[in-house]
């Protein structure tokens, strides 16, 4: 009996010390929970809210059920306008950055010597310098006149060099060029993680059965970085979906509307037409779309065997 007692009393003790960490663990993260519960969990069950309303920010939302959404699908040409623009952003910048950070891991990967970490540093600033200031620098070498495209192209001999941002035919390209320009460096560091953990033994194995370097590459690199360019892939898709800041500084959404986006085009109808029951509407209609677009990789992945 006394052994049974000095358990339980042990037991008691455990139980007491671990409830003790878990409150002390949970009165440490509560300013971020209820900080996330009242600006972000809160914001966006009242924004589903006011997606059901005429709200115009000066007075009371106006319950209007469904006509927000009925406006949007059938009365709004600008919303496929622009939703097309967007999915336009989504086709070509998704793959251009794919195919490019996956290259620069794979020349960065290889030991070169002392330069290496630099090239990785050069390579990787571009992503975390703010999106405004380098917009501001692309508005410049975009610039028709005095920008250094144009200035290396008539240089060379082009004697009607693009518009860029002024036309409506290369102004899309030309913020995808800057995004690919920002956005490689930090799916190289990802793809870079991805490959130095593929073991050196599967390649001297392939190579000892007479498999060359590109045979190595597709039998043997882009199956184990399966999992890496899966979760690439699906943060690009994302990140391309809202693209806004590099759009408001460069172009606004213009030249005629053609770089205007879905993302764009909640800000214009929220905070520059006091809309913002349509805007909080198209945003809700967004994030179903996005969240569809997600769940049809992960199961197209689970189809082909990912874990």
């Amino acid at each position: 009996m006394e052994l049974d007692s000095k358990y339980n009393l042990k037991n008691k003790k455990r139980m007491s010390l671990k409830t003790k960490e878990a409150l002390t663990g949970w009165l440490f993260i509560s300013p971020a929970l209820i900080g996330f519960s009242i600006f972000t969990f809160g914001s966006i069950i009242y924004s589903l809210y006011l997606s059901l309303t005429d709200y115009d920010l000066m007075t009371k939302p106006k319950f209007i059920g469904l006509e927000n959404f009925i406006r949007a699908f059938t009365k709004d040409e600008y919303f496929y306008k622009f939703f097309g623009n967007t999915l336009y952003f989504v086709v070509f910048l998704v793959p251009i950055v794919l195919v490019i950070s996956l290259l620069l891991a794979l020349l960065i990967n290889k030991k070169v010597g002392r330069m290496t970490k630099a090239y990785r540093v050069a390579l990787f600033l571009p992503s975390i310098t703010s999106t405004i200031a380098v917009s501001m620098v692309w508005l410049w070498i975009f610039n028709p006149d005095m920008g250094l495209i144009n200035n290396l192209l008539t240089a060379i001999g082009f004697n009607n060099p693009p518009m860029w941002l002024n036309s409506p035919e290369t102004s899309k390209m030309a913020l995808i060029i800057m995004r690919v320009w920002q956005m490689s460096g930090y799916y190289m560091i990802m793809f870079l993680a991805g490959l130095q953990t593929i073991p050196e033994s599967l390649y001297e194995s392939a190579q000892v059965d007479g498999a060359n370097k590109i045979q190595s590459f597709f039998k043997i690199t882009l199956p184990m970085l399966s999992n890496t360019t899966f979760v690439v892939i699906i943060l690009l898709v994302i990140e391309a979906f809202n693209m806004f800041e590099s759009i408001f500084i460069m172009t606004n959404g213009g030249p005629l509307g053609s770089t205007s986006t879905i993302m764009y085009y909640i800000y214009e109808q929220g905070f520059g037409n006091y809309n913002m029951g349509y805007a909080s509407a198209i945003a809700w209609i967004f994030f179903v779309i996005i969240m569809i677009i997600t769940l049809i990789q992960y199961k197209f992945r689970n189809e082909q065997g990912g874990e």
